[in-house]
């Protein structure tokens, strides 16, 4: 399988962090969510495979103290396409993005509807049903989060810790303190609830686009799927089976089938 190398990027705007880049092919954007990106991402790792992937890590979730850089919908929005500027791409980009980073993924390919060449959003955060609110994962704790997240929360828990061992101090310390940087971020765009009017702007959405579900997801069911599909002209869905939220890590492969079905020429 493909290995990632960890490259520095620094935008327009001065900002610096990491980024994974690997694989060979067609460029390929991808943005993660709340949950981060690591260099053994195992889709990252499966796209790298028929791609060149580059996955930047976005202001909050790496070493850097860069997430005061970012305040707000539209900083994150142009953050994006400084980041896809500063990969020096040859061709328009193919832009994958996952839960929060499908959401910046999508108002990015509003604002710059003929920047990139096909979305694909992968159980995408940013839009809202009255009569089907979704939870606040900023009124959980840590371990409750497994429950609405993954279709196995046993599994789950284990993914989210990443392995860490919680009986040493500054393991535990270590990610307690992550952890908050990274949901202090994502709560610019996402709290009190994941709606700064992207309805409003969706129908600009101009280039093919496929929308990935999890069959078992409790943050953003299937109904959402089907608003997204009924928002995005001409989109279509794919819903993976025994997967939640976290189906880029719960069902890596049937995840990455259906976006290179999606992809194929």
């Amino acid at each position: 399988m493909a290995t990632l190398e960890t490259i520095r990027v620094t935008t327009r705007r001065g900002i610096e962090g990491d980024a994974f880049v690997g694989g060979s092919g067609p460029d390929l954007v991808f943005f993660h969510g709340a949950g981060g990106v690591t260099a053994d991402d195992p889709l990252v790792k499966e796209l790298a495979e028929s791609f060149t992937v580059h996955a930047p890590v976005w202001p909050g979730f790496g070493p850097d103290d860069t997430e005061t850089s970012i305040e707000d919908m539209l900083d994150f929005t142009l953050h994006g396409w400084d980041l896809v500027d500063a990969f020096a791409l040859q061709d328009l980009p193919i832009v994958v993005g996952h839960s929060m980073g499908a959401m910046i993924a999508a108002e990015m390919a509003s604002v710059a509807r003929n920047d990139l060449a096909k979305l694909v959003l992968l159980t995408p955060a940013g839009m809202w049903i009255d009569a089907e609110p979704t939870p606040d994962l900023f009124a959980m704790l840590p371990f409750e989060m497994a429950e609405v997240l993954f279709h196995d929360p046993v599994l789950g828990e284990k993914l989210m810790t990443g392995g860490a061992d919680f009986t040493d101090n500054d393991a535990l310390t270590a990610f307690m303190v992550a952890n908050a940087r990274r949901m202090g971020t994502a709560g610019k765009i996402l709290f009190p609830i994941p709606n700064r009017r992207l309805s409003k702007r969706i129908h600009r959405i101009g280039v093919p686009t496929l929308v990935v579900g999890g069959a078992s997801d409790g943050l953003v069911p299937p109904v959402y799927i089907d608003l997204w599909r009924d928002s995005v002209a001409g989109s279509s869905t794919h819903m993976i089976e025994a997967a939640g939220h976290m189906l880029h890590l719960e069902q890596p492969a049937a995840t990455a089938t259906a976006i290179l079905n999606f992809l194929s020429p």
